[in-house]
């Protein structure tokens, strides 16, 4: 993975010591929270409903054990014992005091971390298939390109005060594995007929109160344009995009009200403007960045021998591993998706277990994956057994990757101050419901995602079952959509019909749940599947009978 050079250090030291002055100013009152929010955003400081909240970086999702020890540290030290994974690929700490927040950036810093730009409207934390320089499917490690990326973006001068956030994701395999089409640009890495490395862009995709797919400005982007082609689209967008209306300042909106063959037209203008000059990517530094990320020296291992006994065993090996570039070696998602647990939340001891896990049996190397879980890239098939010990001693050991208790949820109304609604207790709710293996097991592969407000942190648009919290006449109400998904046939849920109060949502779940099981073709047809064969109406029927009645 990338280490920092000596500008990276200094760059971020610098960062950490303006930013404890912001924040002494702010204690001692010389300035005032509406003066210090931008300040406070652009280092991932939020203020929630409780408390300030911070956002640390993950790049690409990518640390060793050193750093997840560290953010071990942070929790014991600074919060309350546990932090929370995001659909960012970050980490958050939702209790620490203000006045402690610059010796937390401190102590990340000297393990080579941060939280710049994890806020704010500027270029946030680029992301990538969590699978990324492990996978069997893929063309090429899509993660040089991430922190190219990173490294372009980080302060950039034109791009630090954007008309809203702005988002990249980047994945190089067929299998879209990192939500490229609900981004503001996503990179799909490719070869073309001449075998060289290069990109189809997307523009333009996004969730929260207006969802829409990116729509694709580039088939081929030659690997040495990356820059020239990021820059151009930037371009158009921060000097175009609207500032009158936070809620229509995404570029999804730009894309929406130019035209996509006008915007393009405009993306390529400044492209050829831009076009061999200094952003031409060096192939010498592309080769040197790459040199990072190449992969381990895995020694041959033999294959694993389990005891078939052990069905908790035998269950986490099936759902929870998926196979290596080596076949004798595999890569093992770690569910942070207990039963009726809090999706997304670690555990000071269990982060301190993942990275003495990390280091035996992992190479040093751990993702965090978009769906709020961990992975190890690298582990031997024949250490598979003693992983699974290992993460059973700290609860870790869930095996329910891709499942329905396998839920992305967002903080919700018991942290957030936007939300509506709670996702946390629904997300234990259905979690508890659905908990038996054998069910989860019959139902298959199906995703669920919650969000506690339009603004989408928990992704529900795209979730197979989406819920999203909203607030009517003072009380919560959780509204349903059925049909979304994030891969690379992405798709944009659904309204099912009225929402329904918290106390009838896990049975409205099960009702969804039980009519695909009555109606799939074969226990090889997945919810996904068999929802976009039948359409909504059976599940419309089914949850609102009293209206199939009447029709």
């Amino acid at each position: 993975m990338y280490r920092y050079d000596e500008f990276d250090k200094d760059f971020v030291a610098q960062r950490v010591d303006q930013f404890a002055d912001q924040v002494e100013r702010r204690l001692s009152g010389e300035i005032t929270e509406d003066a210090f929010k931008p300040l406070r955003l652009m280092n991932g400081v939020y203020l929630q409903l409780h408390a300030y909240m911070l956002r640390i970086a993950v790049p690409y999702g990518t640390m060793n054990a050193r750093q997840m020890r560290m953010l071990a540290h942070v929790a014991r030290t600074y919060d309350r014992g546990y932090g929370h994974f995001t659909t960012r690929q970050n980490i958050q700490f939702n209790w620490p005091k203000l006045s402690d927040i610059p010796a937390i950036l401190r102590d990340l810093a000297s393990v080579e971390m941060h939280a710049i730009q994890t806020s704010g409207n500027c270029i946030r934390n680029v992301t990538a298939d969590h699978f990324s320089g492990a996978a069997a499917d893929e063309v090429a490690d899509p993660r040089p390109y991430a922190e190219i990326l990173r490294q372009w973006s980080s302060l950039h001068p034109e791009f630090s005060f954007l008309p809203r956030k702005f988002k990249i994701a980047v994945t190089g395999a067929e299998r879209d594995r990192a939500a490229i089409q609900v981004h503001d640009i996503g990179l799909h890495l490719k070869r073309n007929e001449a075998g060289e490395l290069g990109f189809a862009v997307y523009v333009g995709g996004g969730q929260g109160r207006t969802p829409m797919i990116a729509k694709k400005v580039r088939d081929f982007l030659p690997e040495a344009d990356l820059l020239a082609y990021a820059t151009a689209i930037l371009r158009v967008y921060n000097l175009s995009g609207r500032r009158d209306n936070k809620y229509k300042a995404r570029i999804k909106i730009l894309v929406h009200e130019t035209g996509l063959e006008e915007l393009k037209a405009q993306i390529e203008q400044e492209f050829e403007a831009l076009r061999d000059g200094e952003l031409t990517l060096p192939a010498g530094d592309v080769e040197a960045i790459r040199a990072y990320f190449a992969l381990p020296e895995l020694p041959a291992r033999e294959r694993d021998r389990f005891d078939t006994a052990n069905a908790g065993y035998i269950n986490w090996l099936t759902r929870n591993t998926v196979a290596h570039k080596r076949d004798d070696y595999a890569m093992v998602t770690i569910s942070l998706k207990p039963i009726g647990g809090i999706p997304g939340d670690a555990t000071d001891a269990q982060m301190d277990a993942v990275a003495d896990i990390a280091e035996r049996y992992g190479f040093d190397e751990i993702r965090v994956s978009h769906e709020q879980n961990l992975v190890l890239p690298h582990v031997a098939r024949a250490d598979l057994p003693a992983v699974y010990r290992a993460l059973e001693e700290v609860g870790l050991a869930t095996g329910n990757a891709g499942l329905i208790t396998d839920i992305i949820a967002c903080p919700g109304l018991d942290y957030c101050a936007l939300a509506n609604a709670r996702s946390i207790p629904l997300a234990q709710e259905l979690s508890t419901r659905f908990g038996n293996a054998e069910r989860q097991a019959e139902i298959g592969d199906l995703k669920i995602k919650i969000s506690g407000c339009i603004n989408a942190c928990g992704h529900h648009h795209v979730g197979h079952i989406g819920l999203l919290g909203v607030e009517k006449k003072g009380a919560e109400l959780y509204q349903i959509t059925l049909g979304g998904s994030a891969d690379e046939n992405t798709s944009i849920g659904e309204i099912i019909g009225r929402g329904f109060e918290p106390s009838k949502v896990t049975d409205a779940v099960e009702t969804i749940v039980d009519t695909y099981l009555s109606l799939r073709t074969d226990r090889s047809e997945t919810f996904i599947e068999a929802y976009r064969r039948l359409g909504a109406q059976p599940f419309k029927d089914a949850l609102y009978p009293e209206k199939a009645k009447a029709a």
